[in-house]
């Protein structure tokens, strides 16, 4: 869900999920694990002020948002 919530977001500002990770310092591959496993608050946070977006935006469940 967290993932595929930053995907999208990415991909509307046509930015890369790789270019998220360089910017933030993050491990090559790290987001696309968060699905997976819980990422800390901290990077959460990191991601979504990256973003332009809230916390709790990339950790809702958009479809049911929809």
């Amino acid at each position: 869900m967290i993932y595929d919530n930053i995907r999208t977001i990415c991909e509307k500002k046509n930015i890369s999920i790789k270019q998220v990770e360089r910017e933030l310092g993050f491990s090559n591959s790290s987001i696309c694990k968060w699905n997976e496993c819980e990422p800390s608050v901290w990077k959460v946070q990191k991601v979504a002020d990256y973003l332009g977006v809230s916390m709790e935006y990339l950790l809702s469940d958009q479809k049911e948002a929809s």
